[in-house]
């Protein structure tokens, strides 16, 4: 049992939140090989991206309450031993359907790396230190969309898409035996819920019926819906309403990436003086007119490279800042439920994401409109959420 978040930890935590980022991008280049391969069309083969985020939305509310009621070190060691076998036997997939079912229990697994790593970062801190840790944690995530895509890309061209499976297996079994080997029990025994399943997700809804919490949990999974939006819809207006070179879209991403990684640095060391709900303002209001300049642009038929590069880099670091202190705010609400509201935050964030990637795409692949009007949706509905929580707190 330990009561001290430590560098090392942390660092630790971190690397097992990148369960979705390397688990879900690491083979998307590999979709034709894999179709060609196993039999299937490439529409089969997108229902095992399918199968992992639906797996990694519902792991969570279930391993997170779980991590509240038997403590979070068995719950994550127990998890990520099932995510290491099911990345290794997933190598071996002899067809499409066992490649599918195995990733949806790799995502359902998995899901603990997610969960109950951002429960114990809160277990170990409070306030301005649970923010900074939020933060730090989410850099760390923020590397995995651009490790994840060229690592999976390079290993596919060299020595095919099972080697990249083969590698995606390797960094499972190294976040197993990290967990097992480096994380230490955070929640005593004292505060562990006690019941049968039915009291493990009555949390939920107590949770829910706090209006604060609420309010913070729809900012979180609103600023990543309006993220979300942008991302989904980036290559077709892009490269096809922009005309964008490829070397200009992978510029432009990554300066998105870059924006979501710098606001989480610059949010660990500023939020401990200037408080986390002043940095969530800031984060929404970012958000906010990000939307509204795209949507502006996008409608009038002025958006341009620059200005869309430009738009994606305020809007992924508005998204950075409202995400980090978002969560942390909630968490200091759930108490020792950190675990369920770990959770809910989580679910609601896949689902949200879900949510926005077909409704970019609802009015065609050749226009902007769609995107920046769902982004400036989202960016309001954040905003509005932020503000509710605040007058409660009033």
């Amino acid at each position: 049992m330990t009561r001290r978040l430590t560098g090392g930890l942390l660092t630790a935590l971190g690397f097992l939140s990148t369960v979705g980022p390397f688990a879900a991008d690491m083979y998307l280049a590999s979709f034709t090989d894999i179709a060609r391969d196993l039999g299937g069309p490439a529409s089969s083969v997108q229902l095992t991206l399918t199968a992992f985020l639906l797996g990694i939305g519902t792991g969570q509310l279930v391993l997170g309450p779980a991590s509240d009621r038997f403590g979070r070190r068995p719950v994550l060691v127990a998890a990520l031993a099932v995510f290491a076998a099911s990345s290794i036997a997933m190598v071996f997939s002899p067809t499409l359907a066992v490649f599918i079912a195995l990733r949806a229990v790799q995502g359902l697994s998995g899901a603990a790396g997610v969960v109950v790593s951002r429960a114990i970062a809160v277990d170990l801190s409070e306030g301005e230190t649970a923010v900074r840790a939020l933060s730090l944690m989410a850099t760390v995530v923020g590397l995995g969309p651009l490790l994840a895509p060229p690592v999976g890309g390079a290993v596919a061209e060299v020595w095919g898409w099972r080697a990249v499976l083969a590698v995606l297996a390797a960094i499972a079994t190294a976040m197993f035996l990290l967990a097992a080997l480096a994380v230490p029990e955070s929640l005593p025994r004292t505060q562990r819920h006690s019941g049968g399943v039915g009291s493990m997700f009555a949390r939920f809804g107590t949770l829910l019926a706090d209006r604060r919490y609420t309010g913070y949990l729809v900012a979180f999974a609103c600023a990543f819906g309006a993220m979300m939006s942008y991302i989904s819809a980036s290559p077709f207006v892009g490269q096809r309403v922009l005309h964008m070179s490829p070397v200009e879209y992978s510029l432009g991403f990554a300066a998105g990436a870059a924006a979501l990684i710098s606001a989480n640095l610059v949010n660990a060391r500023v939020a401990g003086r200037v408080g986390p709900r002043r940095m969530l303002v800031l984060g929404v209001v970012t958000t906010l007119v990000a939307g509204v300049a795209l949507a502006v642009l996008a409608s009038t038929g002025t958006l341009s490279i620059a200005t869309f590069i430009v738009c994606a880099f305020t809007l992924t670091a508005g998204t950075g800042f409202t995400m980090s202190n978002a969560s942390a705010l909630a968490l200091a609400r759930a108490d020792a439920a950190r675990g369920s509201g770990a959770a809910l935050l989580g679910a609601s964030q896949f689902f949200v994401g879900g949510l926005a990637s077909p409704l970019v795409g609802l009015w065609g692949e050749h226009t902007a409109v769609p995107m920046a009007v769902i982004a400036l949706v989202f960016a309001v509905a954040a905003c509005t959420a932020a503000a509710a929580a605040g007058r409660s707190r009033r």
